[in-house]
């Protein structure tokens, strides 16, 4: 039986195809209820090209090809259940450095990344805002 995606997972399907409407899925993310894994009492993410990246995933299937791949074997992961509009306009801005959200990033063919930019994130946590915020960190 095949899996049913989720909305985000249809939109980030159709963007990948060159089909979607960007500002579509952008509203879909916010939308959407993402599974984000917690380590350590924090949000789970990693860095690359000068961002942190905060890991979500659309279900607990792609959550689970994550942990899959982290090699937490039959190890429950803990995750903390968010809208992608808390993480974007509260979280985001209050961490301090650039940071963007990946969504299933362990599934082939499935990931989308939503940069630190405006119209994604809060505009004070953009990186290409006007007048960044004093304190953080902007690739310089």
């Amino acid at each position: 039986m095949e899996r049913t995606r989720t909305a985000l997972a249809e939109r980030i399907a159709e963007q990948r195809r060159g089909i979607g409407d960007p500002r579509a899925l952008v509203g879909e993310m916010r939308r959407s209820l993402l599974l984000v894994p917690t380590s350590g009492g924090g949000l789970w993410s990693a860095h690359s090209g000068g961002v942190r990246w905060i890991c979500g995933f659309t279900d607990e299937a792609a959550l689970a090809r994550f942990a899959g791949l982290r090699g937490t074997g039959d190890r429950p992961m803990e995750y903390a259940a968010l809208l992608g509009a808390r993480i974007v306009d509260e979280v985001v801005p209050s961490l301090d450095e650039p940071t963007g959200l990946a969504v299933d990033i362990a599934t082939e063919d499935g990931s989308m990344f939503f940069p630190p930019v405006r119209g994604i994130v809060a505009d004070g946590a953009a990186v290409d805002a006007e007048e960044p915020n004093e304190g953080r960190g902007h690739g310089r």
